[in-house]
């Protein structure tokens, strides 16, 4: 095993570098190698180029004119590969095992990937509603990332499932790793291997800060709650945005304080190691009501149309405001009593059979999206104001749902498709972040529902970027780099960067390194990937073959 990520991870760099190589030979096929870069667009923000540290794009440029250099920029993609969930202590003052952290760093580094993605828990940080923040562990991790020469992408979590806690009872210090300063792939292997057994990131249940729960304990009705009365405790419902439920502050003041924290502790950092921010929008982090059952996480193959969240007392309160205003009192009553429930069919409805085509329907329907959509603009309007200035680039999720249904895009809030989200991204200079879960199985159909949001996204002029949400990516037995893969190289669905989720047990194992490795390759150089580098019984593949020249980056040392 340990043979073989050494393998993987020094012929990964030595392709890389071999490739480049013939670049500058090929003539006038590949004329010029250019690195992934993200370009500041908006000029509010101030301009900013910062250029893929190790990742390298061979570009034909047949005219060597300015339009046909923004138009190569503008296909460069950066790659980042998450974090373990638990890479912090609970308590935000230390890194959870250091030296295995360094180690997948280092191999990453070795591989060519740009950047890694650093989750940062809202309950962590500021774990009591005074205003007092620990960055101590993040820092840390930050720093290290410096050290490593690779680029950081911060997700601001404010949401619970999907904020993942670490195990209390970990030791934050239980690294028995050789010496991560070594210039040596052997000794990149060996501690990638200890990365094996010793991240696992147990998740929790849920992450908002302990204040937040007494807040709930206190008003039940903050949170999303369904026709039957299930109540949704990964997040606060869109209509508390402006209310003071969380011990005296709204929760759009609380956000912006995080947000405000975390800019001011990283000033040293932000437009240099941190290249992008992704702040929270709803469930999962993404702008979307939480449609699907309690207790199930959409990522987890749920594919039924859902349920409307708006019976807590505030969103009816909302609506009714809504309905009055519009001459129509009886309407702001309740949400449709015909539609379905989470696991009906939606033509067995009333609603979905008929009446969310009338005069109510599209009342409803449209109320209920732009709630989505104010909640969306009040979030990323905060983030602006932190950040404003700051040479980052903005970024929020949204979700992927995999197959075109007019019923699940409008309880998820989405009734008018991407366009109106794409368009509300576009006034923040926000990147839109597709989340969602793409295999093999996904087919066409999910294909065509990217494509509608990249071509939402150009019509708007807002930036697209993609987040697999599991390590399906480069093991679906779809092809040398899987489905994402075409979807990753392809003019009519390639984003600005692409986010692997996540680094821990499984990543590193044996039977996913070198997958991957091959994944990345692919995306790097294309032309070349080939049905024949993947074995026919999906097996692990042949170790490429190369060498790693020494000299690796510097080492974080903690403070």
């Amino acid at each position: 095993m340990e043979a073989v990520l050494m393998q993987q991870t020094a012929a990964a760099a030595a392709a890389g570098r071999r490739c480049v190589g013939k670049a500058a030979l090929a003539g006038n096929r590949w004329q010029a190698v250019r690195l992934a870069a993200t370009a500041r667009c908006g000029a509010s923000w101030g301009v900013r180029a910062r250029p893929g540290l190790a990742r390298a794009q061979l570009v034909a440029e047949e005219q060597r004119t300015e339009i046909a250099g923004d138009d190569d920029d503008a296909r460069a993609m950066r790659l980042f590969v998450g974090l373990p969930a638990d890479v912090v202590s609970c308590d935000g003052t230390a890194v959870s095992r250091p030296r295995a952290i360094r180690a997948g760093l280092r191999a990453l580094k070795l591989l060519g990937v740009d950047g890694v993605e650093l989750p940062v828990s809202w309950a962590v940080v500021q774990p009591g509603s005074e205003e007092q923040f620990e960055w101590t562990g993040y820092l840390a991790v930050t720093g290290m990332v410096r050290d490593a020469g690779l680029s950081l992408r911060v997700s601001l979590l404010t949401h619970g499932r999907g904020a993942t806690l670490p195990d209390e009872d970990a030791d934050p210090g239980a690294d028995t790793v050789a010496d991560a300063g070594s210039t040596n792939t052997e000794s990149v292997a060996d501690d990638c291997t200890t990365l094996l057994d010793t991240v696992a990131g147990a998740e929790a249940d849920t992450a908002l800060p302990g204040w937040v729960a007494d807040a709930l304990a206190a008003d039940p009705d903050i949170l999303f709650t369904d026709r039957s009365g299930n109540r949704r405790k990964e997040c606060l419902s869109f209509a508390v945005d402006d209310l003071a439920v969380l011990a005296g502050k709204s929760p759009i003041q609380a956000y912006e304080a995080f947000f405000r924290s975390f800019a001011d502790a990283f000033q040293d950092f932000l437009g240099s190691t941190v290249t992008d921010v992704t702040v929270s929008l709803g469930p999962d982090g993404e702008l979307r009501y939480p449609s699907y059952p309690p207790g199930c996480d959409r990522a987890d193959g749920y594919a039924g149309d859902g349920e409307f969240q708006c019976y807590d007392k505030h969103t009816l309160a909302r609506l009714k405001q809504h309905a009055d205003s519009s001459g129509r009192p009886l309407w702001g009553l309740a949400g449709p009593h015909d539609a379905p429930r989470y696991d009906d069919p939606p033509e067995s409805s009333g609603f979905f059979r008929g009446s969310w085509q009338t005069e109510y329907g599209n009342f409803f329907l449209s109320w209920y999206a732009r709630e989505l959509l104010a909640h969306g603009d009040r979030v990323l309007a905060a983030a602006t104001r932190v950040f404003f200035g700051k040479q980052i680039e903005l970024s929020a999720k949204v979700p992927f749902l995999r197959r075109r249904s007019r019923p699940a895009e409008a309880t998820a809030g989405l009734h008018r498709g991407y366009g109106p989200v794409a368009e509300m991204f576009a006034r923040h200079d926000c990147t839109v972040l597709v989340s969602g879960m793409m295999d093999a199985a996904a087919g066409s159909e999910a294909e065509e529902v990217l494509a509608q949001i990249k071509d939402a996204c150009t019509e708007h002029g807002a930036r697209l970027a993609y987040e697999n949400a599991s390590l399906v990516v480069a093991t679906d037995g779809a092809g040398p780099a899987g489905v994402w893969g075409g979807l990753l190289t392809a003019d009519r669905t390639r984003p600005c960067h692409f986010t692997y989720q996540r680094m821990g047990a499984e990543f590193f194992s044996p039977d996913h390194w070198p997958m991957f490795v091959q994944f990345a390759r692919d995306l790097e150089f294309p032309e070349e990937s080939h049905e024949d580098d993947l074995p026919a019984d999906g097996g692990q593949m042949a170790p490429l073959s190369g060498r790693v020249e020494h000299g690796a980056e510097k080492e974080a040392q903690l403070a």
